[in-house]
């Protein structure tokens, strides 16, 4: 971060400003409206309810209309323009703009504003709510982007910087290409040969590389807004690490910036939409949510649209539009029924007002593992073709119900019980705290005891390893006994069932608990709560909750969330009477499912069943459920069916491992009605106005003619921004992309284009840019290795006091780019450098190390993020990318690099330069002991002696060899150390223990943590921490 002061910033500010009244007429894009827009338009702009004095600025008419006898401006004379008069006057109630207004206008505004006046006060629309217009560019050049740049700069009679040093140059493609610093071998290998053929060589093969998406993907989820938390209240844990991975292939696969934004705003509309395009659809999900009690549902549907409208503006236009919510835009052309108009798209979205705090707020789709897609076809293939094969045997049974015979078979009953008392045989107890066993005359249903849980929030216990297991058998239904304390009473209470797997649970009551999947077998509503101050049996049919014949049970779980709750006897009970047995007995299956929805049906069949008696039973559907019960659930012997069960079974046994390993993603969906959407006064919720329909703002090219047959949609809205007319959505993506290789953008308020914003440094190289990229077809590599190819990203960033004080923010570019890393490519480079780090791609986020107590203080009792449980392994060394970000609570080291808490969109970072950012890099675990890890290396690879070893440690690190004068600092401070830890060992054994990979044995401690603060020293250096 540079530290050029704040005057001589305001000195360069005013120097580009001036720069086109020295050569001829004020430019009203460049010059005028950024003056009009600062100082007057809050009073005198588009905004109707708050114009003063009915005058309007920010247009011809408006500026130059008669007005009681007056006009604000005449074109050509001062004396009696209205406006100039009062900002010359002296008179604090004439004068503009007002004292109270605190925006007083600087001499050098004053100069342009008079200008202007003068030679004719021309209007022009805003520069960037105009088409771009394609300059020429002569035959021969090289690179257009040269070709814009070196005509400025020799403008301002400037000259670009020669070649970076190749070292440097290597460093700076790695670094914005990968995020990583290249090896040894790849520097030798470039030095070799640094033509731009070259170049444009190594830029090709690092795009081929996966940790290219992983990089340029972490620049999209600022903007994303992509994080593993809901944001608020519980901040509990949601899934949306399939979209973060989603967003790491579609840079890896290169796809169109186009259909990057197709997918991502309308993905679930697009006819026959692969599962990329669905999981794309979630960048709308990612929007901070809630699940507090007591939020209101129709306020949140609000929020939720607003947010969503406000995020995709400032993404794809760059357009601060938020401003509308509650009022006509103050300073950019969108009143508050544009606003709301184009609000009406997201505001029928298939997502409730509220999350539940749970991991898979609907709409969720399932995500299988790489490669699993096509092995769970095939195995539905399987599972349709033995059903096939079922459903002709049966029909050949001539099946009579046991409870309509003669002489209907003697029933039998067999109940196991397997807790009571205390816990089964070698079973190893559980739980958030400990297990409670109470007597008479506390609530006991049988025996001698029961056990008890009072709780706050989610409470646990549970049991695994017992022997013998409970064997589950055919027709059996678990069962317990439980009573609810009437003062104190929980919201939900859960069972739990161990198999190998925890995944089948059943409860009742409200949905507080987000384990499983709801309405399947990981989570199974079976009712509402059992009635307080009294025993009651609960039972739960083992079909439900997934459980076979067969599976052996070794472990069981109480869960409840708040409340007071005594268990007692539970086990397992076998009705074997035929007659009223669901598994032997048409009749009794239909008299127990009537009014349910069965799990164990299909879900076509499911819809037959849910709420109708029997009788209302279509016939053929009557026939369809009986041949599935005969085929499925009938447990009677049935020549020639086994087999076929048996084998169906395996495969579905199959499928559901194959399954476990799925995630699930929020993906946007819409309702099958869509909702009305009015303007809401003064942005309340519940507070409408005018009814609008879809539309998009009027200084804009207008949506196509309406579809027939239905609305405008997100998918129309998503084809308006990319359709190459559109004068923002081009220009808005190549400044994001042009930012992240020059550290400022063309325009340097990359998420403000409107009048607020800053007008472009080149504007003709922005609009060539722009229309090159939409002819391109939207090509993100093309764009990059055009960027990249140009003598201005390949110059040396080595800088002059003049031409600091003359350009210190490097917009006229005449150096390379030059600024601090941002926190991911801090760390993984010291990972990367280190050896340490794991380069798996994609999956859940991680936990690395992390300072004790940060979770706590903001964490509620009931939350799954209360407490930060740290990784282990593997999980300690991945890439920043995939660390988890809890938006209450962001990771540290992220968050002390200036990494947002994503809790919105963020377009730029800061670049902060503070004491805290020293003391983490030579302090923290993970650099202290990546620090080891590359002293190990040094030690290992870098050659026999000391000198040796400091050359190569010192060109890893920075992909050049050291002065002489660097190597002699380097063996000095070693000496130092060497000494220091030979007369203390303790503390070299803790130094070089920091970190849970642990130490080399074979090298000696002190030489190692001597060598471990020279790469501690060598991580720390200027130009590692920053792209040179």
């Amino acid at each position: 971060m540079s530290g050029v002061s704040r005057p001589i910033i305001a000195k360069f500010a005013s120097a580009i400003l001036l720069t086109g009244a020295a050569f001829g007429a004020p430019d009203f894009t460049r010059d005028i409206r950024p003056i009009l827009a600062d100082k007057c338009f809050a009073c005198h702009g588009p905004d109707a309810n708050t114009r003063k004095a009915k005058l309007r600025l920010d247009t011809h008419e408006g500026a130059l209309g008669e007005r009681n006898g007056a006009q604000a401006i005449i074109p050509g004379d001062l004396d009696n323009s209205e406006a100039w008069i009062r900002i010359l006057s002296q008179d604090p109630d004439e004068v503009m703009p007002p004292p109270d207004s605190h925006k007083k206008l600087s001499a050098a505004e004053k100069d342009l504003l008079k200008e202007w006046i003068l030679q004719g006060a021309v209007y022009q629309e805003h520069w960037s709510f105009i088409a771009p217009r394609k300059s020429p560019v002569p035959e021969g050049a090289r690179n257009p982007i040269d070709f814009f740049l070196q005509r400025r700069l020799k403008s301002e009679g400037l000259e670009p910087a020669p070649l970076a040093q190749p070292e440097t140059l290597i460093r700076r493609i790695y670094l914005d290409l990968i995020g990583l610093p290249p090896r040894p071998e790849e520097i030798d290998a470039f030095l070799a040969d640094p033509s731009p053929e070259a170049i444009e060589q190594l830029i090709e093969s690092l795009t081929k590389r996966p940790s290219y998406g992983e990089h340029m993907a972490r620049y999209w989820l600022d903007l994303a807004r992509y994080a593993d938390t809901h944001g608020l209240h519980l901040d509990n844990e949601r899934s949306m690490w399939p979209y973060r991975d989603w967003v790491v292939r579609a840079f890896n696969q290169n796809i169109s910036f186009a259909e990057f934004t197709r997918w991502q705003l309308a993905g679930d509309l697009i006819p026959g939409a692969t599962l990329d395009q669905k999981i794309a659809s979630g960048f709308n999900r990612c929007n901070v949510t809630t699940g507090e009690g007591g939020s209101i549902n129709k306020e949140w549907i609000y929020r939720n649209a607003v947010e969503r409208t406000s995020t995709t503006v400032e993404v794809w236009m760059g357009l601060t539009a938020g401003c509308a919510v509650c009022h006509d835009h103050k300073f950019d052309p969108i009143s508050t029924k544009e606003y709301y108009s184009m609000y009406s798209f997201f505001h029928s979205t298939a997502d409730p007002a509220l999350d539940g705090n749970k991991l898979d707020t609907p709409p969720v789709i399932q995500v299988p593992a790489p490669g699993a897609q096509s092995k769970l076809a095939e195995l539905d293939t399987k599972i349709a073709a033995l059903g096939k094969r079922i459903a002709e045997t049966v029909r050949t049974i001539d099946y009579k119900d046991p409870a309509g015979l003669p002489e209907p078979p003697s029933p039998a009953d067999k109940t196991i019980v397997w807790i009571e008392d205390g816990l089964p045989p070698k079973a190893v107890a559980a739980g958030n705290t400990p297990w409670k066993f109470v007597a008479h005359p506390e609530p006991v249903f049988a025996g001698e005891r029961a056990h008890v849980r009072e709780a706050k929030g989610l409470s646990q216990h549970y049991f695994t390893g017992a022997t013998p297991p409970l064997v589950i058998e055919r027709g059996m239904t678990l069962f317990t006994h439980v009573y609810l304390d009437p003062d104190n009473p929980p919201g939900q209470i859960m069972l739990q069932f161990n198999d190998g797997s925890w995944e089948h649970r059943a409860y009742w009551g409200k949905d507080l608990i987000d384990w499983g999947t709801q309405n399947t077998a990981s989570r199974q509503r079976m009712g509402e709560l059992p009635e307080v101050g009294k025993w009651v049996r609960l039972e739960v049919d083992i079909a439900r909750i997934g459980l076979e014949p067969g599976s052996k049970l070794n472990g069981w779980a109480f869960t409840q969330f708040d409340g007071k709750v005594y268990w007692d006897q539970s086990g397992g009970r076998v009705d074997t009477n035929p007659a009223s047995d669901p598994s032997f007995s048409w009749n009794a299956w239909k008299s127990q499912n009537e009014k349910e929805r069965n799990n164990t049906l299909p879900g076509e069949l499911q819809k037959t069943v849910k709420g109708k008696d029997p009788a209302q039973w279509p016939e053929s559907e009557t026939q369809r459920i009986f041949h599935h019960w005969l085929g499925h659930i009938y447990a009677g012997e049935i020549a020639g069916l086994k087999p076929l069960q048996e084998e169906r079974t395996k495969v579905l046994q199959e499928k559901e491992a194959l399954k476990k390993q799925t995630a699930v993603t929020f993906v946007m969906a819409d309702l099958p009605k869509q909702r009305d959407s009015f303007v809401m006064k003064r942005g309340e919720y519940d507070n409408p106005g005018e009814k609008v329909t879809r539309s998009v703002p009027a200084f804009l090219p207008p949506l196509p003619e309406k579809p027939e047959g239905r609305d405008y949609n997100r998918l129309d809205l998503a084809d308006w921004l990319v359709n190459g007319r559109h004068p923002l959505t081009a220009r808005v993506a190549v400044n994001r992309f042009w930012q992240q290789f020059f550290g400022i953008g063309l325009v340097k308020t990359s998420a403000d284009f409107g009048t607020q914003g800053e007008f472009p440094s080149h504007p003709e190289l922005l609009d060539w840019l722009a229309i090159q990229f939409v002819e391109d077809g939207w090509n993100i590599q093309q764009l990059i290795k055009r960027i990249m190819t140009s003598h201005a990203y390949r110059q040396s960033s080595v800088t002059s006091a003049a031409l600091q004080e003359q350009d210190p923010e490097n917009r006229l570019l005449a150096r390379g780019p030059r600024h601090r890393l941002d926190a991911e490519v801090i760390r993984d480079q010291a990972l990367n450098l280190s050896g340490l780090m794991v380069s798996r791609i994609g999956g859940r986020g991680v936990r690395p190390y992390q300072p004790p107590n940060i979770w706590e203080p903001v964490g509620f009792a009931s939350s799954n993020t209360r407490n930060y449980k740290q990784g282990k392994g593997d999980d300690l060394y991945r890439r920043s990318l995939y660390t988890f970000l809890k938006r209450t609570a962001p990771p540290p080291f992220m968050a002390t690099f200036d990494g947002p808490n994503r809790e919105q969109s963020c377009a730029i970072r800061g670049r902060s330069n503070t004491p805290m950012q020293a003391l983490h890099l030579m302090n923290d675990v993970q650099h202290v002991e990546a620090a080891r890890a590359l002293a190990q290396r040094i030690l290992k690879e870098g050659g026999a002696n000391p000198g040796d070893r400091a050359q190569w440690a010192w060109r890893l690190v920075t992909a050049r060899y050291p002065s002489a004068e660097e190597s002699q600092i380097l063996l000095n401070a070693l000496k130092a150390h060497r000494e220091r830890y030979l007369d203390d060992l303790e503390a070299a054994n803790e130094l070089i223990n920091f970190g849970d990979s642990p130490p080399d044995p074979d090298i000696v401690a002190s030489e190692l943590a001597a060598w471990t603060l020279i790469a501690n020293l060598l991580l720390n250096l200027d130009e590692v921490v920053n792209k040179n």
